[in-house]
C-alpha cells in the first residue's frame, strides 16, 4: 500500500460522515477558543491593570480549569458517538483484508486531522474574537482598556498543549477499542445493545430516594453557612440520581406507557414507545447529561446575572454610608480625635456630612451551643455550623439609633439575628451570666460587617457598657493576641461625585496615620469609601457574571451536541425500521407522527427535570446569594424565571432542527 492511502481513507471517512463528524470538529474548535479566551484574559495585562483586575483574574483562572476538566470529560464522551458509528466500517476494512495495525493507521490520521483543525481554528477563533471578550469584560466592570490587538502566546501553547493531551487520549481509547473488538463485533457494533432492558425498578426507586435526599437538603437547611457546606453534597447527590431515574427510571417510564393500552395502541405511539425501549440505558444516559448540563447553565447565569442586576444593593449592604471610619477603640480620646479629622476634611471640601451613623459595638466570634455562648476555639473547626458572629451594643446607641425608648432591667437583653433563628428566651453569654430575651427585634441598623459574613449574627442590645465590658474582658482572657477589640463606628453620606469621595477618602487615611505615627498607642482605624472600593466589589460580581456567560456558553455547546448526536445516532438506527414501515403501508405522514410523539416522549424531558432541580435548589441558592449580600429574593425570582423561558426557548429551537435532521434520515432523505 503507498504511503498516501491511510491519509485519504482518512479523509474519505470524515467526508462521507460530515454529519457526525463536522458538529464535533466545530464544538471542538469552541472548546479550543473558549479555554483560550479564559486564558488569555487571566494573564492578559490589560485586565490586570483594570479597577479590581486582580480579584477578576484569580476568578478566570477557576474557570480556565473547568473548561478543561469539561473539555476532557465531554470530548471523551462524545468521540464514542462517532467510534461507534465508524466500526462497522472498521469491521468492512477488516474483513477485506486490513489488519487491526492499517485500521489504527487510519484511525491515527484521522485523529490527526480532526485534532489539527479543531486546535488550529480554535486557537484562531479565539485570537480573533479575545479583544471582544476583552471589551466585553471592560464594558461588564464600567473600566477602559488600552486599544491595540495582542496575542498571549504562553495561553496559544498551554490550549495547544492540552487539547492535543485531550486528542492524545480519545486515540489511545479508540485503538484500544479496535485492539479488543472482533471483525464480526465491529460489523455488528450499531446493533449492539439493541436487546430491551428489564425494568429496574429497584434502582429506580433507588434515584427517587437519592433526589428526595437531595431536595430535602435544599429546603430544609435554613443558614447559609450549612447551605455554603451541603451545596455541594445536593449537587453530587442529584447528579447521581439523575442518571438512576433517566437511566433506570426511562425504562420503568416506557413500561408503563406499554401497560397503558389506550396510549400505546396508536399508531404513532406504538412505533415511537417500542422504538425507544430498545435503547433507553444508552438514551437515559444521554438524556441525564442534557438535565444536568441544563440545571448548571441555569443555575450559572440565573445567579450571576442576578448578583451583577443588585450589585448596587449588595454595595449598599457592605457600605452603610458613602465614607465611614470604624475606629477599634471607645476611648474618646481617640475617637474625638478622628471624628475631628473628619471634621476638618469635610470642611476643606465645602460640604456637610448626611444620614450620620454612629455608635459603640463589641464585635467577637462565639460558639452557640443551644442558649450558651462560648469563647473556647478548642470545641470548634474551621467555621463550624454552630459558629456565630455577635455584635453586643448598648441600650444608650440603640435608642439612639432607632428613634425608640425601650427599656432593660439588668440581665435582660434584646436581640435581633441574621441567617439564622434563635428560638430561645434565654442567652448564656461566657463571663457575663445569662441574659433573658425580653423582645427579638426584626432589625437593626446595617453595619457593614455582618453583609460580608459567611456566618450568621446575633445582635445584642445590653443595659449598658458594663455587660459589654464583661465580655471583651473574658473573650480577650481566651483569645490572647487574636482578641476582638470594642469598636466606634462613625460613617456618613455626601452630596458629591465619585471622584470627590474617593479623593475625601483618601484625605482620611493620610490624617489617620498621622495621627498613629505621632502616638504609637493610638489605635488602628479602618477607613471605608464605597467609591474606592466600587471597583473591587464589580470586579467580583461582574467577573462571576463574565464567567458564567462564558461557562454557560461551553455547557449550552455540550448540551446541543448531544442532542444533535442522540437524533442523528437513534435516525440512523431506526432507518430500517421505518424503511420496513413504509413498506408494509405506513405514509411519511405517519412517520411523521410517530417521530414527532417519540421525540416530545423524551426529548422534553430533561427540560422539564431541570426546571423542577430548579425549583427545589432555588431556597439553598437564595441562601448562598446571601453570603454575596443580596437578599432579594423576588429579584432572584424573576430572573431564575426569566433565564428558564430564554433557555426553553432555545431549547424548543435546538429540538426543531435535530427532529428535522432526524426524520431527514429515516425517512430516506440522505445517503443510506
Amino acid at each position: 500500500m503507498t504511503q498516501g492511502l491511510y491519509p485519504r481513507l482518512a479523509l474519505t471517512g470524515i467526508a462521507k460522515n460530515r454529519k457526525i463528524y463536522l458538529p464535533y470538529i466545530l464544538t471542538c474548535m469552541g472548546m479550543v477558543m473558549m479555554f483560550y479566551i479564559i486564558s488569555f484574559l487571566t494573564v492578559n495585562p490589560s485586565v490586570s491593570a483594570m479597577p479590581g483586575g486582580g480579584s477578576l483574574q484569580m476568578i478566570l483562572s477557576f474557570g480556565r480549569g473547568v473548561v478543561g476538566v469539561f473539555s476532557l470529560i465531554f470530548l471523551f464522551y462524545t468521540n464514542s458517538f462517532l467510534i461507534r458509528k465508524r466500526k462497522k466500517e472498521f469491521g468492512l476494512y477488516n474483513i477485506l483484508g486490513m489488519g487491526k495495525w492499517n485500521l489504527a493507521r487510519i484511525l491515527t490520521w484521522e485523529s490527526l486531522l480532526i485534532g489539527v483543525v479543531s486546535v488550529a481554528g480554535g486557537l484562531f477563533c479565539g485570537i480573533l474574537f479575545a479583544k471582544v471578550a476583552e471589551l466585553s469584560l471592560a464594558h461588564v466592570l464600567k473600566s477602559t482598556i488600552q486599544s491595540g490587538f495582542s496575542v498571549e502566546w504562553g495561553s496559544v501553547l498551554e490550549a495547544a498543549a492540552l487539547f492535543a493531551a485531550i486528542f492524545l487520549l480519545i486515540l489511545f481509547n479508540g485503538l484500544r477499542q479496535i485492539h479488543v473488538s472482533k471483525p464480526v463485533e465491529l460489523l455488528r457494533s450499531d446493533t449492539v445493545g439493541e436487546k430491551p432492558p428489564k425494568a429496574n425498578w429497584a434502582v429506580a426507586f433507588l434515584g427517587v430516594i437519592i433526589l428526595a435526599g437531595a431536595y430535602y437538603l435544599a429546603l430544609a437547611i435554613q443558614q447559609p453557612l450549612e447551605a455554603l457546606l451541603w451545596f455541594f453534597v445536593a449537587v453530587v447527590m442529584v447528579i447521581i440520581a439523575t442518571y438512576l431515574l433517566f437511566i433506570a427510571g426511562s425504562v420503568v417510564f416506557c413500561r408503563l406507557l406499554q401497560k397503558n393500552k389506550r396510549y400505546y395502541y396508536k399508531t404513532s405511539h406504538f412505533v415511537s414507545v417500542s422504538s425507544m425501549v430498545y435503547r433507553m440505558k444508552r438514551n437515559g444516559a444521554g438524556l441525564a447529561s442534557i438535565c444536568i448540563l441544563s440545571t448548571m447553565v441555569l443555575v450559572m447565569l440565573s445567579s450571576t446575572v442576578c448578583l451583577y442586576i443588585g450589585a448596587e444593593d449588595s454595595l449598599r449592604s457592605r457600605y452603610p454610608r458613602n465614607v465611614a471610619v470604624d475606629i477599634y477603640s471607645v476611648d474618646p480620646a481617640y475617637t474625638v480625635a478622628v471624628t475631628d479629622a473628619l471634621g476638618e476634611a469635610l470642611q476643606k471640601k465645602g460640604v456637610q456630612p448626611e444620614n450620620i451613623l454612629n455608635y459603640r459595638y463589641l464585635g467577637v466570634a462565639g460558639y452557640l451551643e443551644g442558649e450558651q455562648v462560648s469563647f473556647n476555639r478548642e470545641k470548634g473547626q474551621i467555621l463550624p455550623p454552630d459558629i456565630r458572629q455577635l455584635f453586643i451594643i448598648p441600650l444608650e446607641d440603640y435608642n439612639r439609633l432607632t428613634g425608640t425608648r425601650e427599656t432593660l432591667d439588668k440581665n435582660e437583653a434584646l436581640l435581633y439575628c441574621t441567617k439564622s433563628d434563635y428560638p430561645y428566651d434565654r442567652l448564656t453569654l461566657e463571663g457575663a451570666g445569662t441574659l433573658k430575651i425580653k423582645k427579638s427585634v426584626p432589625e437593626f441598623v446595617d453595619n457593614g460587617v455582618d453583609a460580608m459574613q459567611t456566618i450568621p449574627s446575633l445582635y445584642i442590645v445590653v443595659p449598658d457598657f458594663a455587660a459589654i465590658d464583661a465580655v471583651f474582658e473574658k473573650q480577650k482572657e481566651i483569645y490572647g493576641d487574636n482578641a476582638s477589640s470594642l469598636h466606634y463606628y462613625y460613617g456618613f453620606d455626601l452630596n458629591l461625585s465619585e471622584e470627590e469621595q474617593f479623593a475625601l477618602g483618601e484625605d482620611i487615611s493620610g490624617s489617620v496615620r498621622e495621627m498613629q505615627l505621632k502616638d504609637s498607642e493610638f489605635p488602628a482605624v479602618s477607613t471605608q469609601c464605597a467609591a474606592r472600593d466600587r471597583a473591587d466589589f464589580y470586579a467580583l460580581y461582574g467577573g462571576l457574571l463574565f464567567l458564567g456567560v462564558l461557562l454557560g456558553i461551553v455547557f449550552i455547546l455540550g448540551a446541543v451536541l448531544i442532542m444533535y448526536y442522540k437524533q442523528i445516532s437513534e435516525g440512523y438506527e431506526d432507518q430500517a425500521r421505518f424503511d420496513i414501515m413504509q413498506k408494509v403501508g405506513m405514509t411519511k405522514k405517519e412517520i411523521r407522527k410517530s417521530i414527532n410523539s417519540q421525540v416530545l416522549t423524551i426529548f422534553f424531558l430533561p427540560l422539564a427535570a431541570a426546571g423542577v432541580h430548579i425549583a427545589f435548589a432555588f431556597p439553598m441558592i437564595s441562601k448562598l446569594l446571601a453570603l454575596f449580600s443580596l437578599t432579594n429574593t423576588r429579584l432572584f425570582a424573576a430572573v431564575t424565571v426569566g433565564c428558564y423561558l430564554v433557555f426553553t426557548l432555545f431549547y424548543v429551537m435546538v429540538y426543531l432542527f435535530t427532529s428535522r435532521a432526524y426524520y431527514s434520515i429515516v425517512s430516506g432523505g440522505v445517503e443510506r
